[in-house]
């Protein structure tokens, strides 16, 4: 253990060490690098009534003042973000540049829910009596908790934590165990700022034990979880009986249609981008590809062959395109959905098996043909490197296709007839819509899944307004009293 780093929680402004600890693996070569404290069902309540206490404080500054915080951590994420970018590659396998955008991302979220500050607004609402006013007063929830996935996990911490500080709440953080090691940076900077013991605690350690602990416990008052459908369906039973609100996003199946009249070199250059984009481990990113008949030859074979050309590798290598999954359970998931396509009947065009060639958990980028809709490879989430298309004939096919899934977080279409993009803006019953382009949402925006990939959302003047809650105060007055 001497070799590798050991990280400690922290919680109300200390950082605190355990002696269970759980190692962490760089997924690019499967050794150790770090290990993480196991925290305790104790561990979290202390969090949590650290938390409480100091919201009651917190709440009262002005949200300018407790914007100008959130903008010292913008600041100290930049004056570090080679390290961050090394640390996230490192433990999660992502490509170092795309690491340093993540980061530098990051601290650019934070700033913009800083100024917020200064226009999230309350309402006055005419009332049907005389001399009376109807206040409507947006005021925080109190304790979130924070549930983090590791594919985006250092994002992921400002997503949560920059709406819920700026309008008044206080969090507990919990990061994955895969990815955590960012998470303990971060709270190395934070602690280097004055912000107020209590505010930002940071506990790790399993599911099982700390995530359901604080979805658990009755002082937390919004739980925000992006992960996977059967996490968020338990975080959900567990918080269900403080009736505590949860905000999820449970991942995603997102179709990509491109009908006869689209740009065929722009579909597959986006498409390709969106499915190796960290490793093909994004939620909401292509997953499986509609392709207009008439066009699927031309179509599939420069997919193919795009898709050839990705290289992988080494994450921290420039010249690499693509790194590795981020553990043996998540080949093992892939192998199984491509080799029960190939057993249904589909055709195995490109790669189709964990790469030898490399150590680390690798895959390679795979293409498959001849697929149809009741297939699992279609129905099932992969999270990885993998393009399933199955071909349609008629619009109105591809959108029923579309939908055909339980997921509904995000949704593409190639196309240059402004008649079927405005139709797919309305028909595809998706959360997101990108039309001729790849899918990534912009911090302003709203990321918001449909079905089971989740309840609420994230980003934007929406994404911020789920940790706030309304009270509405009467105010009768007299206006004929004299003084």
């Amino acid at each position: 253990m001497s070799k590798n780093r050991v990280y400690e929680m922290y919680i109300n402004g200390e950082f605190i060490s355990k002696n269970e600890t759980i190692p962490v693996i760089n997924p690019a070569d499967k050794k150790i690098i770090s290990y993480i404290p196991k925290g305790t069902e104790e561990d979290v309540n202390i969090a949590v009534n650290a938390a409480f206490e100091a919201q009651k404080s917190w709440e009262k500054l002005p949200a300018i003042q407790r914007a100008s915080y959130l903008k010292k951590i913008a600041q100290k994420i930049r004056d570090n973000a080679d390290m961050l970018a090394n640390t996230i590659t490192e433990e999660q396998g992502k490509l170092l540049d795309l690491a340093l955008v993540e980061v530098n991302f990051t601290a650019d979220y934070l700033d913009y829910m800083a100024e917020w500050a200064r226009r999230y607004e309350g309402e006055i609402i005419q009332s049907d009596r005389p001399n009376e006013n109807i206040f409507l007063f947006k005021l925080p929830i109190g304790v979130a908790a924070g549930i983090l996935p590791w594919n985006f996990p250092f994002f992921l911490i400002a997503r949560k934590l920059a709406p819920a500080l700026v309008t008044g709440n206080t969090i507990v953080i919990k990061p994955s165990s895969e990815t955590p090691n960012n998470a303990f940076e971060f709270a190395k900077l934070v602690d280097e700022i004055d912000l107020p013991k209590g505010v930002f605690n940071l506990v790790s350690g399993t599911g099982s034990e700390v995530g359901n602990t604080l979805a658990g416990n009755e002082k937390v008052g919004i739980i925000s979880f992006t992960g996977s459908v059967p996490v968020g369906v338990k975080i959900m039973e567990t918080a269900a009986k403080n009736v505590t609100k949860v905000s999820l996003e449970l991942g995603g199946k997102a179709p990509a249609i491109v009908m006869a009249d689209a740009n065929i070199d722009l579909a597959v250059e986006a498409i390709k981008n969106s499915r190796v984009i960290n490793n093909g481990q994004v939620c909401n990113c292509a997953e499986r590809v509609y392709v207009h008949k008439s066009i699927e030859k031309e179509f599939t074979q420069k997919l193919i062959e795009s898709m050839k050309e990705v290289t992988y590798g080494d994450p921290l290598k420039e010249e690499v395109a693509m790194g590795p999954l981020i553990n043996q359970a998540a080949i093992s998931h892939v192998q199984s959905l491509v080799d029960s396509a190939k057993e249904a009947g589909a055709t195995i065009a490109l790669g189709g098996e964990p790469s030898s060639r490399v150590d680390g958990f690798y895959y390679e980028p795979t293409v498959i043909t001849n697929v149809k809709q009741d297939m699992r490879i279609i129905k099932e989430e992969i999270f990885g490197p993998v393009l399933p298309v199955v071909t349609f004939e008629t619009f109105d096919e591809a959108i029923e296709m579309a939908n055909d899934s339980e997921f509904g977080l995000t949704s593409s279409i190639y196309t240059q007839n402004i008649d079927l993009a405005m139709r797919a803006c309305k028909e595809i019953k998706f959360g997101e819509t990108y039309i001729n382009r790849e899918n990534f949402e912009a911090m302003q925006g709203f990321h918001a899944g449909w079905r089971k990939s989740g309840i609420g959302g994230a980003d934007g003047k929406h994404g911020l307004e789920e940790f706030l809650q309304t009270k509405v105060v009467y105010l009768q007055y007299d206006m004929n009293k004299q003084q």
